[in-house]
């Protein structure tokens, strides 16, 4: 497209930058912010050529740089690529000495109505942390405390969820005096009100934030027993914002997988481990280190169809098991699970050379001398951040191969490769990703072994075809 003028060539940023320009673009060069030059340099480029000088620049100039990106340039996210050159220039005010002063305006990503806490009701807040407490922790021998507790994700979210809405009630006129706790949230016409006001800003459609809030407003006047006449009203409310359930995986998780059908596209995907472990070796050693946790992340996600979160949290000594044999074994109990039901698998031979060779080498220079997470904080304070952990992978196998997979998408690969080997076995396939129901394993993966079974058939009519009569 380049080629034939439909969209313009990149140039390199210091490709006949005008004296003024040319200065700035060294000191960013010369400051070592590698995040400066990425993100700047398209951005600067683009002033130059517009002849906007450095104390010219204003946010009329950015928006035009957006308006460009949309329009003439292949890029995948077109906002992303302007958010990080607005962001960078607001950096070099502080990085580089002699960078214009004039502050441009923060690109504001969704909007998400959530007043801090110092703007909600006190009473409000004191009652939430309350409730939420018992729900945590709740007294075994209180008569109406609930017999589990709540995981404590689920306690971070509702939490957020509640104060959200409490946010959109006062944003949609209500007295924030009204609203003194949960269950004042409750009352069906206040509660319409509020699912009103998401839908509104949502173009006049529901939404799967909307239609959980809805969700989450019935459980809380079930918790509370609240009167049947008030929670049936309630429930009405909720049901006009319901989004039918999810069946099965999502379009984008299928047409994921579909390249994976290929034998030869995941053929590279579970030698890839292997060749990065390999090619490490010759790296200095914080890259080296840093290739070989991802060669090792991905191996045990092709062997361990873990969830991210779990994955990220590995600890060396609680979560891997030696009997003294030589095998290993990855151990998550029950409390550790989504679903709080026990995952153990035990890794290859080849999978584990990774892990010692890894384990033995990855100090100083990942990690401090004795820190039990094996995918670590470079400070050895805690286990790495779980989204910039997944990110991480992503941007590596698209890398390395070229083709799009998220940390999740190999718990449905393990799903599909099995069920392709065995159309029908949905209850090895539960065993394998530690489903509690079989239900749930039909649920998201019916329909995913139809290729197979389509080819099975053939093969069946093609016997029948050449049986001698």
């Amino acid at each position: 497209m380049r080629h034939v003028g439909i969209i313009k060539r990149k140039k390199q940023p210091a490709d006949k930058l005008s004296p003024a320009w040319a200065t700035l673009w060294k000191s960013i060069l010369d400051s070592g912010e590698k995040s400066l030059s990425v993100g700047l340099g398209r951005f600067v480029q683009f002033l130059d050529a517009q002849n906007v000088g450095p104390e010219a620049v204003s946010d009329a100039h950015s928006q035009a740089f957006r308006e460009l990106l949309c329009s003439e340039e292949l890029t995948k996210d077109p906002r992303a690529t302007w958010r990080g050159a607005v962001r960078g220039w607001n950096r070099a005010i502080a990085c580089i000495p002699d960078w214009p002063q004039q502050i441009l305006t923060p690109p504001k990503r969704e909007n998400v109505v959530k007043l801090p806490d110092s703007d909600l009701p006190a009473e409000f807040i004191d009652d939430l942390n309350s409730e939420m407490k018992q729900l945590k922790e709740p007294d075994l021998f209180a008569d109406e405390a609930p017999r589990r507790a709540l995981r404590a994700a689920t306690v971070k979210q509702e939490i957020r969820m509640l104060k959200r809405f409490a946010s959109e009630l006062i944003l949609a006129g209500v007295p924030a005096a009204e609203i003194t706790s949960v269950r004042s949230l409750l009352d069906p016409e206040r509660a319409k009100l509020g699912l009103k006001q998401m839908v509104v800003r949502k173009g006049n459609a529901t939404h799967s934030v909307i239609s959980d809030m809805g969700k989450l407003l019935c459980t809380w006047a079930r918790r509370l027993e609240i009167d049947s006449t008030s929670f049936l009203r309630l429930e009405g409310v909720a049901k006009r914002v319901a989004l039918p359930p999810q069946r099965g995986m999502t379009q984008k998780n299928r047409s994921r997988l579909r390249v994976l059908q290929d034998h030869a596209t995941l053929r590279r995907l579970l030698e890839l481990p292997e060749r990065l472990f390999k090619a490490a070796n010759k790296l200095e050693p914080k890259k080296a280190g840093l290739m070989r946790e991802d060669a090792i992340a991905i191996a045990l996600l092709l062997v361990c169809p873990l969830r991210i979160k779990n994955l990220a949290g590995l600890h060396v000594d609680r979560h891997f098991q030696r009997p003294g044999d030589g095998r290993v074994f990855v151990n998550l109990w029950e409390g550790e699970v989504k679903n709080e039901t026990a995952i153990e698998f035990e890794i290859p031979a080849d999978v584990r050379r990774m892990l010692d060779k890894h384990l033995a080498s990855r100090t100083p220079y990942m990690c401090p001398e004795g820190t039990p997470w094996l995918f670590p904080r470079r400070d050895g304070s805690s286990a790495v951040d779980t989204s910039t952990f997944s990110t991480r992978l992503s941007l590596r196998i698209r890398k390395e191969i070229g083709v799009e997979i998220n940390a999740h998408l190999f718990r449905h690969l393990a799903a599909m490769i099995w069920l392709n080997a065995n159309p029908g076995a949905y209850e090895g396939a539960r065993r394998l990703l530690g489903h509690s129901s079989v239900s749930t394993t039909i649920n998201v993966y019916s329909g995913l072994e139809t290729r197979a079974a389509i080819l099975a058939y053939g093969e069946v009519l093609a016997a029948h075809r050449s049986a001698k009569k």
